[in-house]
């Protein structure tokens, strides 16, 4: 299938790499982060959690999308570049409503993230052509983001629960679609082999990136709530260094290890398009787990000596938990394995569950940090064995 086009990213066999104007578009994104974890944060229950976790998918999708389009177009261009910074502008207002956005600025939230979705679609269209071989997929994404558009809008206006719900189905026209191709009457679904090929370098270090804004509002929160402290006793000083290692540790299982590899798995697959949506499928929990962390970390911070409760059990507990499956299923992809440090750990935390009520949320963000780290420290020895005995 021809796919030449001036707008299009060469593919000559050279790896791409994230332009300066993509790394400028993620900043909307470390405020958009750091909106949902003050959200969760401030309103820490299970309807809360809920509320977080749609408004969450919400901000991943806008940026999923957006990162395909990226892989397909050449963001050095003007037109695209211009395109990129609409959309940007557009995630500003978006992210800015979070706080409100299951009150006041409901319908500010929707609004704002249809134009997005809807409008971004549209402008690759314009650009691309409407007859070009690339043009199907986006004519398929077109239909489904404004499926899911009517339930945005129609729950921006709406109140509670039924906003709830509304966007809740909106969510998965955008997540569950493409797992099936964007299958609409008239137009038939895509091919992930023949259609959506893409640049797996770049699409795993968007990834990457991603993950490292998030990883980066674990230790924005744990400075800015440090700084707000007073007096610094000793419980809050421990609290930001078990905070503050857990953050590396969080790091290190990812990026240590398997960085690099991600990027392999997607450029050496079979059907790169089906792995690096797989990837896409799985870093939204990753990175949202990370999120979870984060909120963890400000509430030990804030309150050391504080006894866990089951939503306090949640976040502490939840977030390592959630982080670990979510690298598991990621390594599952990459390598075709789990690796044991991962089942160990998550089996771990699993355990420490029932202990964590006897104590104060201290000790329990202690124990969930030194799970971590030996997680860390036993898959990065494990691989660094494994790389050894492959090596000529």
């Amino acid at each position: 299938m021809n796919q030449s086009h001036p707008l299009l990213r060469e593919r000559n066999g050279h790896e791409a790499s994230v332009s300066y104007s993509e790394l400028l578009f993620d900043l909307i994104y470390v405020f958009a982060v750091t909106q949902l974890s003050h959200y969760l944060l401030h309103h820490l229950s299970w309807t809360g959690a809920l509320q977080t976790l749609v408004m969450w998918f919400a901000v991943w999708l806008a940026w999923q999308y957006t990162a395909w389009v990226t892989n397909w177009f050449n963001p050095d261009l003007r037109s695209v570049r211009l395109m990129l910074f609409a959309v940007m502008l557009m995630g500003l207002f978006m992210s800015s409503a979070i706080p409100e956005a299951f009150g006041q600025r409901g319908g500010v939230f929707a609004l704002f993230l249809v134009l997005i979705q809807v409008g971004r679609t549209l402008c690759v269209l314009n650009m691309l052509g409407w007859q070009h071989a690339l043009s199907g997929n986006f004519k398929r994404i077109l239909g489904w983001v404004s499926i899911s558009a009517v339930f945005w809008l129609a729950g921006g206006v709406c109140q509670g629960e039924t906003r709830l719900l509304l966007w809740a189905i909106a969510v998965l026209c955008e997540y569950v679609s493409p797992m099936f191709g964007f299958p609409l009457p008239g137009l038939g679904r895509s091919s992930s082999r023949r259609e959506w090929t893409i640049d797996g370098h770049h699409l795993a270090e968007r990834n990457q990136l991603f993950v490292i804004v998030a990883l980066g509002e674990t230790i924005l929160i744990t400075g800015a709530t440090l700084s707000e402290l007073t007096p610094w006793t000793p419980p809050v000083i421990i609290a930001s260094l078990v905070a503050f290692v857990g953050s590396l540790a969080l790091w290190w299982i990812y990026f240590d290890t398997s960085s690099k590899a991600g990027s392999e798995a997607i450029v050496h697959a079979k059907d790169p398009g089906k792995m690096g949506a797989r990837f896409h499928y799985v870093h939204v929990v990753l990175v949202g787990a990370i999120i979870v962390c984060a909120v963890a970390n400000e509430r030990v911070i804030n309150e050391p000596a504080s006894h866990i409760n089951t939503l306090t059990a949640a976040v502490l507990i939840g977030g390592p938990l959630v982080y670990l499956c979510a690298n598991a299923v990621y390594k599952l992809f990459v390598y075709q394995r789990i690796p044991l440090s991962h089942l160990v750990g998550i089996a771990a935390l699993v355990v420490l569950v029932p202990f964590s009520f006897v104590t104060d949320v201290l000790m329990v963000n202690g124990l969930t940090t030194l799970i971590v780290i030996v997680v860390a420290a036993w898959e990065s020895i494990s691989r660094a064995r494994k790389t050894e005995v492959t090596s000529p």
